[in-house]
């Protein structure tokens, strides 16, 4: 195996076929090969066809040399100021640019979101200009009511904070949304799900809005969710054996068809491509016939399976879709979850659309929808059970879990696995396996956080533990001997 690995290795690097067989059989190696002086290659080669091999491994370690310059030059400009880098944002306009220049003329420092969402209450309820400092007046007193000290122990709080009421969790399942059809995993379960940043949810599901035209049409609501949930065959017809002439009869639901908005011959060209199908299809009136070859009764029993499982419609991975009207307009609840299909499908509001995975949001839309999506999971979930939680503290989470640009869970094998210090990391579980390796590779903990300053009985570096008086010397023209006289 390695033999043959090193023969494509050099073939990659414009060696002919026969040079890297001579090669490998004398068991050299690609990094042999590289190292290797003229003379040891003449050994096994020819004279020309030595220098031609030292002087494509010289030309590949070459381009490697000039492709590492130019890294290093691509990383000395991104050192540079990044003057070059558009605005994030766009500038503000209408009602919002006018809130933004009262609040720089009250002295207000607002963030942009706040800025945004005041500018759109005010547009929604017609709030008149003259009434705008006095609302804005009371914002920027709640806004800096509601900033947390310098040297807050947040994430201690946070943890408290959702940690205590979650204690008080049922392990129970509720119904997503009202819909008794699909049952959704909720409460303590739900909650680790979340944090456990799991790649499938035990029960993914969807939330599927219509576009706006669409969205009060039950019609095109059934229609959008017939062509989102499975359809097998056995759905739809009904699959039998007849052995006296050795064939299958499939005998359709035309009813069942109307409502799927399914055509025979849909059903009749997929059973022709079936792999799993061995046979000639024909249709006869609202039948159709699959002649197994005479003789091969084994294959008739293998193909009514196959052909009963053949999925005729849908999007792979949503069972079942159920419409319920909800505020006003129709909603799709899927069993099921396949956001990068869903979101292709005409009709589908992708603005609104949403499923209850976020790492599969994470795939689909990047990493700031998915920390957006952790935040209204978690909070609907402690919602759900009447558990009232700050906001500020399940965004403190969902920061934690994504401020790298991936998604981490918040175990072991995420957040807490990642901690630079010994101690925190043995505080959390494995204590013995982590103060073991700790140990034989010589790892050093700064003491820097919380947990490992509690647990060595030292001030932790938090509120007045991490804030140190200094003596700079007495004020000018004061001294100790000065004083006393005075």
């Amino acid at each position: 195996m390695a033999k043959k690995d090193t023969i494509n290795a050099l073939i990659r690097r414009g060696l002919d076929e026969e040079t890297a067989k001579k090669l490998a059989d004398e068991d050299f190696l690609l990094g042999d090969v590289k190292s290797a002086s003229k003379g040891d290659l003449e050994k096994v080669l020819e004279e020309d066809k030595a220098e031609e091999v030292k002087e494509l491994m010289g030309k590949k370690s070459k381009k490697k040399k000039k492709k590492k310059e130019e890294k290093s030059e691509e990383k000395a400009e991104i050192k540079k100021p990044a003057d070059f880098l558009p605005d994030k944002f766009e500038e503000l306009e209408g009602a919002a640019k006018k809130i933004k220049e009262l609040a720089d003329s009250k002295g207000y420092e607002l963030p942009r979101s706040i800025i945004t969402k005041t500018a759109e209450g005010m547009k929604e309820h017609d709030i008149p200009e003259e009434d705008y400092e006095d609302i804005l007046e009371i914002i920027n007193e709640r806004y800096y009511n509601r900033k947390v000290d310098p040297k807050e122990s947040v994430g201690i709080v946070g943890a408290q904070s959702i940690g205590e009421p979650g204690t008080q969790m049922t392990m129970r399942t509720f119904h997503h949304a009202g819909v008794a059809e699909i049952g959704v995993t909720q409460g303590l379960p739900r909650m680790i799900e979340i944090v456990d940043a799991r790649k499938v949810p035990s029960t993914p599901s969807m939330e599927v809005h219509l576009e706006d035209e669409l969205k009060d049409d039950r019609d095109e609501a059934k229609r959008i969710a017939s062509r989102l949930e499975i359809t097998r065959l056995k759905d739809v017809a009904d699959v039998e054996i007849d052995m006296a002439e050795t064939n299958i009869v499939i005998k359709p639901d035309m009813d069942s068809l109307e409502d799927k908005n399914i055509e025979l011959d849909e059903i009749v060209k997929k059973l022709s491509k079936s792999r799993g199908i061995e046979g000639k299809v024909t249709v006869s009136g609202d039948e159709i016939n699959i002649t197994v070859e005479e003789g091969k009764f084994s294959l008739l029993h293998e193909a009514v399976e196959n052909a009963k499982d053949m999925k005729i419609k849908g999007i792979k991975g949503i069972e079942r879709g159920v419409i319920r009207r909800d505020g006003g307009e129709f909603v799709i609840y899927t069993e099921g979850s396949n956001l990068e299909e869903v979101l292709k499908m005409d009709g589908v509001d992708i603005k609104k659309t949403r499923t209850n995975s976020p790492f599969e949001i994470y795939n689909v839309l990047g990493i700031e929808a998915a920390r957006n999506s952790v935040i209204h999971e978690a909070k609907n979930t402690l919602d759900e059970q009447g558990l009232e939680v700050d906001i500020r503290h399940v965004m403190l989470v969902a920061d934690i879990m994504t401020n790298e640009g991936d998604l981490k869970a918040i175990g072991r094998h995420g957040v807490s696995g990642k901690k630079t210090s010994v101690l925190a990391r043995a505080a959390f579980e494995i204590t013995s396996q982590h103060l073991l390796r700790a140990a034989i590779i010589g790892e050093e903990d700064e003491l820097s956080g919380v947990a490992e300053n509690v647990i060595v009985g030292q001030p932790i570096t938090q509120g007045t533990g991490d804030v140190d008086v200094k003596y700079t010397g007495f004020p000018a023209g004061m001294s100790p001997k000065k004083e006393k006289e005075e």
